[in-house]
């Protein structure tokens, strides 16, 4: 890099994860445009609404790029042209073909959320919680064709609490990631970074998760079903069947065994503010849930919902 130049750097991403890592990019380089996924609909009203990424990079006056396909033409020249040294790409949501990948002098980097080779794919953060890992953390890796296969430049670790969610979860990484990146952006700009390449058989994989996924089965152990619940909030959510209705399920702890023998699914009661239901080892423990959300009503303490709508010990809930 010629002294007192800055690299030249365009970065991708889209949901809230990467804005801790788009100000730093945007602090310690020439931030030349954001590439972000199209406005969605969103909410009730299905009207368009931009990432959070884009609403971002227009605060900071950077142009934005939104391509419905990336493999085109097109796309690939309006990239060439910004002539970059470093691609930072987070959380955007889509695989860049290698034509692309080849553009930045430097190369194009990655922050991921695990642990690299652990939990490859596009649900890292969720399916560390769901699988019961008990530490996590961020990788910055050196992008190639494959997926999340490229040499690991650094890794930092964190513990997964008890009660740890998706959403709160990523919100630690997302801020440990942006940490390590701009810990990390000299050596990339400056061409002198050590690359560490990826144990394959060590390599696990995380993809996408699908509104199944939240489907609660208390046939498993409490401690599982706690991990499952937490790892699909905010998205899919946690449910189960009530009268053939779904029920959506918030908060999670474990609570100490029932006095005698319950089924799976089965409601114990009310215990400290949360609906208490028995699990495949209700000899063991119990699964409770700090707030409940009946269908088409706000998300409540579990109280407040049985207040108003009565689940009477003995109570089976089923699979959604």
């Amino acid at each position: 890099m010629t002294a007192g130049r800055r690299a030249r750097a365009v970065f991708f991403g889209s949901p809230a994860f990467a804005l801790p890592s788009l100000r730093v990019v945007a602090a310690e380089t020439q931030l030349l445009a954001v590439v972000s996924q199209p406005d969605r609909p969103s909410g009730r009203g299905q009207a368009p609404a931009p990432p959070p990424v884009k609403v971002a990079a227009t605060a900071l006056g950077v142009a934005v790029l939104q391509p419905e396909k990336l493999r085109t033409p097109e796309t690939l020249a309006a990239l060439a042209a910004f002539d970059a040294d470093i691609f930072v790409v987070v959380a955007y949501g889509r695989i860049l073909p290698q034509a692309m990948l080849d553009l930045p002098r430097r190369g194009p980097f990655n922050v991921h959320a695990s642990l690299l080779p652990k939990l490859r794919g596009a649900a890292p953060i969720q399916w560390a919680i769901m699988r019961g890992e008990t530490e996590t953390g961020v990788s910055i890796m050196r992008m190639e064709a494959g997926l999340d296969t490229g040499p690991v430049a650094a890794r930092r670790a964190l513990p997964i609490a008890e009660d740890d969610t998706a959403g709160g979860l990523s919100a630690k990484l997302a801020e440990l990631g942006a940490g390590l990146l701009a810990e990390t952006l000299p050596a990339i700009i400056e061409g002198n970074l050590a690359l560490e390449p990826q144990d394959e058989a060590a390599h696990t994989l995380a993809p996408p998760l699908s509104k199944g996924d939240g489907r609660l089965d208390f046939n498993r152990k409490a401690r599982s079903v706690s991990a499952q619940a937490r790892g699909v909030d905010p998205w899919p959510g946690a449910t189960a069947l009530l009268d053939g209705e779904p029920l959506r399920l918030f908060g999670p702890r474990l609570f100490p065994a029932a006095p005698q023998p319950r089924q799976p699914g089965e409601v114990v009661g009310l215990q400290d503010g949360s609906l208490v239901i028995a699990c495949a080892d209700g000899a063991e423990a119990l699964i409770g849930f700090a707030e409940l959300q009946l269908p088409g009503r706000r998300r409540l303490p579990a109280a407040a919902v049985l207040a108003g709508r009565p689940i009477p010990a003995g109570t089976r809930l089923g699979p959604s």
